[in-house]
């Protein structure tokens, strides 16, 4: 039960965190340039798939320090 909590509470702040770059993504392309300013890291990929029913860009980011990131925008309709 504790753990279910956990885990939508990250989500939420997960979510949250993203908005600055979910208001102003538009294309998947837009979205991934974003990413990449925002993390000073270069795109490895970038896809937007459906989670939920609902549509995602989900970034592959390498970082400066050699660390994959990954980061899920929803896309905006």
């Amino acid at each position: 039960m504790l753990r279910k909590r956990v885990k939508k509470f990250l989500m939420v702040l997960l979510l949250a965190l993203m908005m600055p770059l979910a208001v102003m993504a538009q294309s998947l392309e837009q979205a991934a340039s974003q990413a990449a300013r925002k993390y000073d890291a270069k795109v490895l990929s970038a896809q937007t798939v459906n989670e939920g029913g609902r549509k995602v860009h989900v970034i592959k980011l390498l970082t400066k320090k050699g660390v994959v990131k990954t980061v899920r925008i929803p896309v905006r309709d």
